[in-house]
This record gives structure tokens, sequence and C-alpha cells, in this order.
């Protein structure tokens, strides 16, 4: 820019701070219209289990109504993702997505793939779900215990399958994570959410499954499926009997699959802190912690400073992680 341009800028800038200011007063007081929740997964998974009742107490909060967007695709969420990414930082697009969020970008790098957003490009809102993956099998299946799944994988390398919500999705790094340290070989099959996983799980397309205790505690309490080891690093509330993998010897294998509100990193301060606001209220709503209790999913909140410093830990641990799985299909 040379001088006559900079002049030029220069003196139209308090114009544009006017007319910026006059645009702000005239939008009014946060929320005017329909919110969009994106979910970058089909219904049924953790992410949507969070997003219903969450945008059921926001509308009922914020006095507009939260339209929840299932925008599935691309694998582990990056459509979804990248859409919201994409969005104006109004504060009428948001994201309720899992732990995936920071992984799927590297993914893209390694596998030389243009890269479909950032982590930069969202600002934490609230947490709210985190909890371990448990492995389920069918209740017909003849694994009674995870040793006598591993024992049947080691002279089956490559033949007992598993779903995921995607390549590089929470459900595919937490089976990678275990079979790394086990030292066995599954098949991966992928499907478009841990909802259609689910549902591949019980048909018998898949043989196994890693998925969050709101999704599968139906399934097991109906006695179609059965659990054979917790990721985290306890056991839990909901299934107290459950062994943890680090229990079981597999020191190095813990992943949590939590679901957390995000928003774009421009998006103004008072928007958001309208938003954490009425996220700090909505936690404690009866339409949310009914269904998350009911679930097996206590509410695992936390305000934006403190996820914030949360998503940056576990991402790069997840990171991790993902360098030491590399390429798989």
């Amino acid at each position: 820019m040379n001088r006559r341009q900079l002049l030029k800028a220069a003196a139209a800038l308090p114009l544009a701070q006017v007319v910026l200011s006059n645009t702000a007063r005239a939008q009014g007081p946060y929320p005017t219209r329909t919110i969009t929740m994106i979910v970058p997964f089909p219904a049924g998974g953790q992410a949507d289990l969070a997003a219903r009742p969450v945008a059921l107490a926001l509308e009922r909060i914020l006095g507009k109504p939260v339209i929840v967007d299932n925008r599935a695709g691309g694998g582990g969420g990056s459509v979804g993702n990248a859409a919201a990414a994409r969005a104006e930082a109004d504060g009428y697009t948001l994201l309720m997505t899992l732990s995936s969020l920071a992984v799927l970008p590297e993914a893209d790098r390694l596998f030389d793939r243009p890269v479909a957003y950032e982590v930069s490009q969202f600002a934490p809102v609230a947490r709210v779900l985190a909890d371990p993956t448990l492995l389920a099998v069918p209740a017909a299946a003849p694994w009674k215990t995870l040793q006598d799944f591993v024992d049947d994988a080691k002279k089956r390398p490559g033949e007992i399958p598993y779903g995921s919500s995607g390549p590089y999705g929470t459900l595919h790094v937490a089976m990678e994570m275990f079979a790394g340290s086990a030292g066995i070989k599954l098949l991966h099959v992928p499907f478009r959410g841990a909802g259609p996983a689910l549902t591949g799980l019980l048909t018998g397309t898949v043989q196994a499954l890693a998925s969050a205790p709101g999704t599968l505690k139906q399934q097991v309490d109906d006695g179609r499926m059965r659990v054979l080891a917790n990721w985290g690093g306890e056991r839990i509330a909901s299934f107290p009997d459950l062994p943890t993998f680090k229990e079981l010897g597999y020191k190095d294998v813990e992943f949590y699959i939590w679901a957390g509100l995000f928003a774009q990193a421009a998006l103004p301060a008072p928007v958001m802190t309208r938003l954490r606001d009425a996220m700090a209220l909505a936690v404690k709503a009866p339409e949310v912690t009914k269904t998350f209790e009911a679930a097996g999913s206590p509410v695992a909140y936390m305000d934006a400073p403190e996820f914030a410093r949360f998503v940056e830990a576990d991402s790069a641990r997840l990171l991790a992680a993902v360098k030491k799985i590399g390429k798989v299909e």
C-alpha cells in the first residue's frame, strides 16, 4: 500500500467505525432470531445426545428457537465442523462436537489432503459431557472377557471387524490405541457416525465398537450387547463392574469421548458472555440432567476458560496418539 492509499484508508476509518457501531446497535441484544446448533454426526451418537436436551434448554433460556442440524459427512465429523468454522461469527451458528475436532486436521495433513478447518477457528463455550469409551460386542459374541477377544484376534489377524464414526474419529482412535497396545490387527469398518456404527453392531455388520456409556447403556441393559473394558482411568458409576484397560494391564490405553459447545473464534465478546451464561443455566436444567443421567452420562460441565485449557491438553494427547497410529484406513 502506497502513502496515498494509506492516507485514504485512514480518512475513511472513522466513518467505517460509525457504520459498524450503528449496525451493532441496530441488531439489538443477542439473540434476535433462530440459532442453529450443528452436530457433525447423524442422530444417535454422543454429540447428538448432548445437543438435543441442551438445545431445548437454551431455547427456553434465550427465548429464541435453537435448531439441531445433524450435518454428517467427511468421516469423523469434518464436514459439520468445517461448516461451523466457515459460518459468520455472530452466535447464530454453533457447533456441538466431540474430541475428534482436534484430530481431523492432523489426519488431513497425515494424508496430504487439504485441511478442512483449523481448531484455531473455534472458541470453546462449554463442555457438556466427558465419558470414557467402552468396548462393546454383541451379546451373542463368543468373547466373555477382554482376554478372550485379544486371544481370538491374535489367531485371526485383520478378521474381526469393528465399527467407527469415520477415519480418525473418536471411536477409531480409541480402538487403534487398544489394538496397538495389545499387538492385534482388527478390520476397520467406518460409518457416517456413532449412531450408524451402533446399528452396525446390533445387525452384525461389525463385531466390536468403542462408544460412550450413554449410547450403550440401554442396549446392554436390554441384553443386546456386552461390554468388555473401559478406556477410563477408573471405573464408572453406570458400569461399576466393568474393568478399565489399565486394570487389565494396558497401561497406555486411556481415552475419553467428550462433547462440547463451540462458536467461532471471532465471536463478539458480549455474545460469548451471553452464551456462557446461558450454558451455565442449561446444564442444570431438568430436561438436561434427567436425560443425561438416564443414559448413564452425567453432566460434566466446564465453562469456557477451563474448557479451553482442557481442550488444549486433551488435543495434545490425542495428536500424539494419531501420530503414533500413523496412516491407517
